[in-house]
């Protein structure tokens, strides 16, 4: 019997079914089923009207892109915005993603597979911290593919977010920073002191040349493209830090490194010196990064306002910003003993001290006021 129009038709290719139809815009599209039984494909050729009719039907090509090209077009945007954590995506791409996901057409990547890739990983005793890194990317090559032309995906799955307990609290008071730098070399002071005292990044103050210091107007510059987020930053000196750079820079040409060794070779890898200074101070396992949450203590110590403390450090956002700022028990200590004195204040100027009148004019034994 003659099949209804638009509807298709099967017919076969040896021992294998084919099925044709027609898309949205009437062109005829052939494919095989992959299978010899007459049902199946039948019931294949039904999926694939429903689809155009429904006009989810993204075109056979679609359905052939692997997820191993999506991947190589996200490498190549992190090339051609030279991303400094390149390294970090092709170890994330090579070492994990690849061998699970390379292989599998982009349409099968579902919300299932996700899971069974997370469960994979936590197996292998990933952190969760370290999956959401690595969903992160996969996710990034999936949005690249749909804003392709033409699009190679049509369909992005919810991806699931691990809840995070990785946030670190390591700091140093100011007894164990003076252990740490005391009778070190003049380069590992000088960076020790910006970092606590900006809260910088040890790449930004390792890549810094002597062009970026103004000893005159006492300023340090970061250039825009030098830092994590890319945008420039501006900060006057300390004494300190004024003293410290003003030795490092002496006798060198503007384009030179500002920290140096005593050869003149630019400081790159100075983990061996650190982790000493680390165990005669008594905070080992401190990393230098963890200056940076001492400097968000300080300045907010200091009365900076958090604005501003975010703009010197560096920090784009408050939740980040957050973070970094440490309150620990000393911080503690201090705002109960404040809280103390208000309540105090408040007591007393309901018992009418300091209100117009001093100690001398209260009558001699003059009786103690009642509380209200």
């Amino acid at each position: 019997m003659k099949r209804p129009k638009g509807s298709g038709c099967l017919y076969p290719r040896g021992t294998v079914w084919w099925i044709k139809y027609y898309d949205l815009n009437g062109r005829p599209q052939q494919e095989s089923t992959g299978t010899s039984d007459e049902s199946e494909a039948q019931r294949k050729l039904k999926i694939r009207l429903a689809q155009v009719a429904t006009n989810t039907f993204t075109g056979l090509r679609t359905e052939r892109f692997k997820v191993e090209e999506l991947a190589e077009d996200f490498l190549r945007d992190y090339r051609i915005n030279g991303k400094k954590s390149i390294k970090d995506a092709e170890a994330r791409w090579r070492l994990h993603l690849k061998p699970f996901f390379g292989g599998m057409k982009v349409v099968n990547v579902s919300t299932q597979q996700l899971g069974k890739y997370v469960d994979k990983r936590q197996q292998e005793s990933a952190s969760n911290a370290t999956i959401n890194r690595e969903l992160a990317a996969l996710k990034r090559m999936l949005n690249l593919g749909q804003q392709s032309t033409p699009p190679k995906v049509i369909r992005i799955p919810r991806f699931p977010h691990l809840a995070e307990n990785n946030v670190r609290q390591g700091f140093l008071e100011d007894e164990q920073y003076s252990k740490l730098v005391e009778d070190a070399e003049l380069w590992f002071r000088g960076l020790c002191e910006c970092g606590r005292s900006y809260g910088w990044r040890v790449q930004e103050l390792l890549s810094m040349r002597v062009d970026q210091i103004d000893l005159a107007q006492k300023t340090i510059r970061l250039h825009p493209g030098t830092t994590k987020n890319r945008e420039g930053r501006e900060v006057l000196m300390t004494g300190t830090v004024r003293e410290l750079l003003t030795a490092l820079a002496e006798g060198k040409q503007a384009s030179d490194h500002v920290f140096t060794r005593e050869n003149g070779k630019p400081v790159r890898d100075f983990r061996g010196t650190w982790q000493n200074a680390c165990a005669r101070a008594g905070v080992s396992g401190l990393l230098f990064h963890d200056l940076r949450r001492t400097g968000a203590r300080n300045m907010r110590r200091a009365g900076i306002p958090e604005s501003l403390a975010m703009r010197i450090g560096g920090w784009k956002t408050r939740s980040v910003f957050d973070r970094y700022n440490i309150i620990d028990r000393r911080d503690l200590a201090n705002a109960v003993r404040q809280l103390e004195q208000h309540e105090k204040s408040l007591a007393d100027s309901r018992n009418g001290y300091n209100h117009g009148y001093s100690e001398a004019s209260e009558p001699e034994n003059a009786p103690p006021k009642k509380l209200q």
